[in-house]
């Protein structure tokens, strides 16, 4: 079964909340080589005017990824993730993430294409807190490889 082109303009409902937590942020902030004291001391973070240690950019793909794992997971979708390839990644940051932050991710399928023999579906993940501030749009098209 191939991917299921009916998907694009489907959306999933929020995700569970995702407690971010400072020891987190900086095990993200060594991973990807981000040096900046307000990803690991919150009295820095705080004097920088944050509530505690702010997440580097890129962490909210933790969550985005939560949220296309839904679209990934579901039957009916008809991806097979042993093929799955990414594609790309962009973030639109509406405030930085912050330890402490219970954030939820809503899951929208924007696109579902065939390109050269394979699937190419492009996903949106509105990531907000709890409380409903928005925190970043994830935008990610992944590739599913056709057969061998």
């Amino acid at each position: 079964m191939g991917v299921n082109a009916d998907f694009a303009g489907r959306s999933y409902p929020p995700t569970e909340p995702y407690a971010v937590q400072a020891e987190h942020i900086a095990q993200f902030a060594d991973a990807v080589g981000a040096a900046s004291a307000l990803h690991r001391d919150a009295e820095a973070a705080r004097a920088a005017g944050y509530r505690d240690v702010v997440a580097p950019p890129t962490y909210a793909v933790v969550i985005a990824q939560q949220c296309d794992a839904q679209l990934v997971r579901d039957p009916e979708a008809g991806i097979d993730f042993t093929r799955v390839v990414h594609g790309q990644q962009a973030f639109e940051h509406h405030q930085p993430i912050v330890a402490g932050d219970q954030v939820v991710g809503v899951l929208h399928v924007d696109a579902v294409r065939q390109a050269g023999g394979h699937a190419m579906v492009t996903t949106r993940s509105e990531l907000s807190t709890t409380d409903g501030a928005a925190l970043c749009t994830a935008t990610s098209t992944i590739v599913i490889r056709g057969g061998e």
